[in-house]
């Protein structure tokens, strides 16, 4: 790679050249180039450095940096200098989110202004807006096969749309969130396209073969990822006359990360979503961008490094914009997407906690909590200054994907157990007893691996009970919905809500009428919204006001309290009895106490599970009901009702 002296004479000439004041209006920028260079550097070299384009491509990439600093606006500027003065910003608690479909929620873009007073209702600042890119139809993959990565789908408006909601939400002080699908495009895509045509340049923008014989090497080790709907990892197009890797979808082209043009100009597309204003880039599947023969092709030590460089890059240019790797892979692999060695919380500032997530749905089940508890020192390894998103659900799947060492240390089978959740959140399994209404997603005959797909309300039974009628079952449901909420909101991290369950919405199952979505029951949770359902939260009584009012106190609690925002305060109470989980929120003297009975029986626990918490205090005071309890004995107990949970502070 490029000497130092080299590097700083075309350093210095690029600054020049480009008007950077590096002593007074660009001073900011200019530290961050310096301090982030050596290390920008040597991560692109251990890639690129073998690569006959690595050096004119590394130049080409400091080019690119100083565009994207250029092309900020100074309104973006001075937001990232106020969100650097807060300290790690995104740790607040007083930050809350929601995911959702712009048409499926809004109709379009245009019309989302409008729908702000919803989310401040309700508590929620900070809006996860599901892909809004280019992306065919009937071949979308609910919109993660980009055919363009810079024009906003025409079913949800225009690009100008988007700016002038991010402009909104921020004059509100919400927050953007959206997402960049790193590891493929669509087949539609120019680079695509022009690889169709007998293009070498782009051809090499993918992974492309005239015969099997690379991919069987790579079949041999790489997982199916869609079994049902998409086997196998490669794709013949006839066009191109090659085969093409194809891991998620026939119609997704994985992008080839081992030519640095790729790396390049898909920066140049995260910079671009810097520049729109995003404060939370959804990074999708960076798990699978590196891909090696003899390996699954998933988590492998290059897309780390990429994922380093790439959170190196974006602290230059747009240094207010925070990453969230959207990997769903085992307990022991999530932690590292938040960085290892040298690059501890230096990779991804947030990952998704859906470990936690799946075990809360594990503990709903069995009403126990033994598995959870054992997948906790893995969970808690999370480094000082990351966050995890947690939730209870979301537009995808549930997958069971904790390690089976955690379900034996609590006495059971594997496999038997697993089988027992399938079959108690799917409406077609053999339990027929359960409450909950779901199905299983992408189930492999071979392996016996499937997920669970349902909104929250129909899988913790609401559906049921309102077709049978049962009112206490209809009440039960809604308090098992915001224990599941509860539990979410306040054990750490950034609570993302989705949309449609902050009013209780039930399987959709009108998917099935649709060609371009039959195939995937996903979408029975991807509810259209009815504005006539939302404005019966406005009525006393009515199943939307209690689940939308809960949820709206169980922000407001978190809001209020310090000891909420993500210091990596939290440890786990000793489980005096398997039906409640309990852990503790601390910051300086203060502790609360976060207690959950995931159990449909009366459970008893004893005084002495706050005593050997250091508690000294006489009385704890619930915020979520208001009551307040007096420390007793040992012998006695703080007394559960049935899915009952408690929010405890010392008085």
């Amino acid at each position: 790679m490029n000497s130092d002296s080299f590097l700083k004479d075309h350093i210095n000439t690029l600054f020049e050249k480009s008007g950077i004041d590096p002593q007074k209006a660009d001073k900011g920028f200019s530290e961050r180039f310096h301090k982030h260079l050596p290390i920008i550097h040597r991560l692109f070299g251990e890639i690129y450095a073998a690569h006959p384009d690595g050096e004119s491509e590394f130049l080409r990439l400091l080019e690119l940096l100083i565009f994207g600093y250029l092309s900020r606006e100074k309104s973006l500027r001075k937001r990232d200098e106020e969100k650097a003065n807060k300290g790690i910003w995104f740790l607040s608690n007083e930050l809350a989110a929601m995911s959702l479909y712009v048409d499926r929620f809004a109709g379009n873009l245009k019309n989302m202004p409008g729908k702000l007073s919803h989310f401040e209702e309700l508590g929620v600042n900070f809006l996860h807006l599901m892909p809004l890119f280019e992306s065919p139809e009937g071949e979308s993959d609910g919109g993660y096969a980009v055919s363009d990565f810079r024009k906003v789908d025409s079913r949800f408006g225009f690009l100008e749309d988007l700016i002038a909601l991010r402009k909104k939400m921020h004059s509100k002080g919400m927050y953007l969130m959206l997402d960049i699908v790193l590891n493929h495009t669509s087949h539609h895509h120019e680079w695509a396209r022009k690889a169709k045509t007998g293009d070498p340049y782009y051809q090499n923008f993918f992974y492309t073969y005239d015969n099997r014989w690379i991919p069987n090497e790579f079949e041999e080790a790489m997982p199916e990822i869609f079994p049902e709907s998409a086997p196998g990892n490669f794709t013949w197009n006839e066009e191109m006359g090659k085969w093409v890797m194809t891991v998620f979808h026939r119609y997704q082209w994985d992008l080839n990360y081992r030519n640095p043009v790729v790396f390049r100009e898909m920066l140049d597309n995260i910079l671009f979503y810097g520049n729109l204003g995003v404060d939370l880039l959804r990074i999708d599947a960076p798990a699978f961008i590196w891909k090696q023969t003899g390996t699954s092709c998933q988590n492998l030590p290059e897309a780390h490094t990429l994922l380093q460089l790439i959170k190196q890059c974006v602290q230059v240019s747009t240094p207010g914009m925070a990453l969230l790797g959207e990997a769903i892979v085992a307990p022991k692999e999530i932690i590292n997407y938040f960085g290892t060695g040298e690059f501890i919380a230096q990779e991804c500032d947030f990952a998704y906690n859906a470990t936690q997530m799946a075990l809360q749905w594990d503990m709903l089940a069995s009403g126990e909590t033994q598995v959870m508890l054992n997948a906790q020192h893995e969970i808690l390894k999370k480094p000082y200054g990351t966050s995890w998103i947690t939730y209870t659900r979301c537009h995808d799947d549930i997958g069971l994907g904790y390690d089976d060492y955690m379900i034996q240390l609590a006495g059971k089978d594997p496999f038997q157990h697993r089988k027992f959740l399938k079959e108690y959140y799917s409406f077609s399994g053999e339990q027929w007893m359960s409450p909950a209404r779901g199905a299983l997603f992408s189930s492999n005959p071979k392996t016996g691996d499937a997920r669970i797909s349902g909104t929250l309300a129909s899988l913790c039974g609401l559906e049921k009970a309102q077709i049978e009628g049962n009112e206490f079952g209809i009440k039960q449901s809604i308090q098992k919905i915001l224990l599941m909420q509860a539990h979410s909101i306040f054990l750490g991290g950034l609570p993302m809500l989705y949309y449609g369950d902050e009013v209780g919405y039930t399987n959709d199952y009108s998917y099935q009428n649709d060609p371009g979505k039959s195939y995937d029951n996903r979408w029975m949770h991807r509810p259209v919204i009815n504005w006539d359902k939302v404005k019966r939260k406005d009525v006393e009584g009515s199943v939307e006001c209690e689940i939308f009012k809960g949820t709206q106190s169980l922000l407001t609690i978190r809001k209020n309290n310090p000891v909420f925002q993500d210091l990596s305060n939290i440890s786990w109470m000793s489980p005096h009895t398997i039906h409640v989980a309990g852990f503790v929120r601390r910051i300086g003297n203060e502790r609360v106490y976060c207690l959950f009975n995931f159990s449909d029986k009366t459970a008893y626990l004893t005084w002495y599970a706050f005593k050997e918490q250091g508690e000294g205090s006489e009385n704890l005071k619930d915020l979520w009901s208001g009551k307040t309890f007096a420390i007793g004995p040992d012998h006695e107990h703080l007394v559960f009702e049935p899915y009952q949970f408690m929010i405890l502070v010392a008085e």
